[in-house]
């Protein structure tokens, strides 16, 4: 995979009502086709009463699977437009069901579109989506002179600083991208005189909510 790709994180439920249409859509993070249809039939015994349970889903990162229903609807009026709507937000590893309970108005095929869509939006919009991003751990020992330099070049190359111990040296546990680590390792050593000891762990998946650092 590249360096980054998003994903949801937490899943959540979102709603919208047209023309006494209820369509509600329930989104949930997953890691392979079984687990999506496990998640679809949930849906499905939930919303026992309802007219459709429509879905759609992606699976992988290189190569995603990918499959939609329509579950009763008109041909390509829900779940083809529900993935396009995932598509569209660049997401993999998550799965969608929106429960339609029918109000008695027929919406026809551009309404049926319309509103399969924005209830994905919706319940997009209530669950929890990252940027998956690879990276390395560093561990910097060195002297107490070095522990300014390292903060400050922590704060420029936007790495994080996960842990700082003091002893009669001092450990930083610095967490760097993927494709910067190289250049990060090297200024670690210009910084420091080719004083400090780096080791490197990894690769670490993780992701950024807000200002939360999330290891995935």
């Amino acid at each position: 995979m590249g360096d980054m790709v998003r994903i949801c994180y937490r899943g959540g439920e979102g709603e919208i009502v047209e023309k006494k249409s209820r369509f509600i859509a329930t989104v949930r993070p997953v890691k392979n086709e079984d687990e999506a249809m496990a998640f679809v039939e949930e849906m499905r015994k939930k919303y026992w009463d309802a007219r459709h349970n429509c879905y759609a889903y992606i699976c992988g990162e290189k190569r995603p699977q990918m499959k939609c229903s329509d579950d009763g609807e008109p041909s390509q009026t829900a779940g083809r437009p529900m993935l396009d709507v995932l598509l569209g937000e660049g997401l993999c590893d998550v799965c969608v069901v929106v429960t339609r309970y029918f109000g008695g108005t027929l919406l026809g095929t551009g309404g049926l579109v319309r509103a399969y869509s924005q209830a994905v939006k919706e319940g997009l919009s209530a669950s929890q989506l990252l940027e998956k991003q690879k990276g390395r751990i560093l561990t910097v020992t060195s002297d107490y002179t070095a522990v300014g330099k390292l903060q400050y070049m922590a704060g420029q190359m936007g790495l994080w600083i996960l842990d700082t111990v003091y002893t009669d040296q001092v450990v930083i546990k610095l967490l760097s991208e993927e494709r910067q680590t190289e250049a990060a390792v090297k200024r670690i050593a210009q910084l420091t005189g080719g004083i400090a000891q780096v080791q490197e762990e990894g690769p670490v998946f993780y992701g950024v909510d807000g200002k939360e650092l999330v290891f995935l």
